[in-house]
């Protein structure tokens, strides 16, 4: 019988999310599983790691390790130093919410799937559009579809997989592109018991721009988006246009 291939389950709702409960539960049947996880909620962390103190890696019950760092700390010293095989496969979530557009800068947990491509593993990153117990089971079984295909197909170089899963009925699977947000969000402005001034960022509804094809507009449709994100983000197109500034600026 073949060797059972070795899995990294992150994500960055934190230890204790249901979300990465019901993944790991998922997964288990795909391969071995190592869960290493934030100690608590890291969401919007985007890709940042931690450089200005040590970080700490406990194993909280069998390859279930609490990290007191970011999702990407936790995909960093999950391949180059906690884990004693190196993983075939990094899946990140199941996040608690969406992950959609331009957002994906901002996430942990698309963050974590980016570091894993960063080190050379495929990677995929998982959402749930509705949170609940049943949009949970019905993000981990898609993982485990998804999962298999890809050990056994492989991803292109430098990319990843961005997956959201819709509320309600599934009505299908589409393969997209990033969507685009416009972004309006409520700055809060308040003050403090000592009369200082203090802000909280987000509370505005999101608008999107129907462009055709978006992760936004399949949700939107009851269809599981998966979105193939590309680490190369240089623009072609402008790099060639901006040739004659060579000399200009020589």
């Amino acid at each position: 019988m073949s060797k059972r291939p070795t899995i990294l389950v992150t994500n960055d709702d934190g230890i204790h999310s249901p979300g990465l409960k019901a993944l790991a539960g998922a997964l288990e049947e795909v391969g071995e599983l190592s869960i290493i996880a934030p100690d608590r909620e890291r969401s919007a962390a985007g890709h940042s790691l931690t450089l200005h103190k040590p970080l700490r890696a406990t194993e909280i019950a069998p390859r279930w390790y609490v990290v007191d760092g970011t999702p990407t700390d936790c995909v960093t010293l999950g391949v180059m130093g906690v884990l004693k095989e190196r993983p075939r496969l990094v899946v990140s979530g199941i996040n608690l919410g969406a992950n959609l557009g331009d957002d994906i800068t901002y996430s942990g947990t698309v963050s974590a799937a980016v570091e894993g491509t960063l080190l050379g593993i495929p990677a995929i990153a998982i959402s749930a559009v509705e949170p609940s117990q049943h949009g949970l089971a019905t993000a981990a079984a898609f993982a485990v579809r998804l999962a298999l295909a890809v050990l056994e197909r492989g991803l292109p170089r430098d990319t990843l997989l961005n997956v959201n899963v819709p509320a309600g009925e599934v009505r299908g699977v589409a393969v997209t592109r990033q969507g685009k947000r416009s972004y309006n969000e409520l700055i809060v402005e308040k003050m403090d018991p000592r009369g200082k001034t203090y802000y909280w960022i987000g509370g505005g509804e999101p608008t999107w721009e129907l462009l055709g094809g978006t992760d936004y507009e399949a949700v939107m449709e009851g269809k599981i988006s998966i979105t193939p994100l590309h680490l190369d983000l240089t623009n072609y197109a402008a790099a060639e246009a901006l040739k004659g500034w060579e000399t200009l600026l020589a």
